[in-house]
């Protein structure tokens, strides 16, 4: 079974508050519920947008489950950006660990 690139990946128990998080997913599901701070750009932008993403610094990468963000990582570590890493198991880890979510619907924020 093909389980996606090999890259560096992080638990959500070893998150640090603060740390830079970049949430891949589709409007959707950014709109139904994701990490306070954390910064939006969808998996298809990020060729056009990777400029914006910090090389200085750690940037832990983050979908629904993990597979979207592991393909992230390794474009992104093929492009210069060394200092990327997968968040395991995604957002539904993220929720399930009880982690901090707001939503931008008015809604209870859900991993959708």
């Amino acid at each position: 079974m093909f389980r996606g690139p090999s890259v560096p990946a992080i638990s959500v128990a070893d998150v640090k508050d603060g740390a830079y998080l970049l949430d891949v997913r589709e409007d959707d599901e950014w709109v139904a519920g994701h990490a306070p701070g954390a910064v939006h750009m969808p998996m298809m932008q990020i060729p056009a947008r990777i400029a914006e993403i910090p090389a200085d610094r750690d940037v832990i990468v983050v979908c629904r489950v993990g597979g979207r963000s592991a393909q992230v990582v390794a474009f992104l570590q093929h492009n210069g950006l060394e200092r990327t890493i997968n968040l395991d198991g995604g957002m539904q880890h993220w929720a399930a660990a009880g982690r901090a979510m707001v939503s931008e619907d008015g809604g209870a924020p859900r991993v959708a």
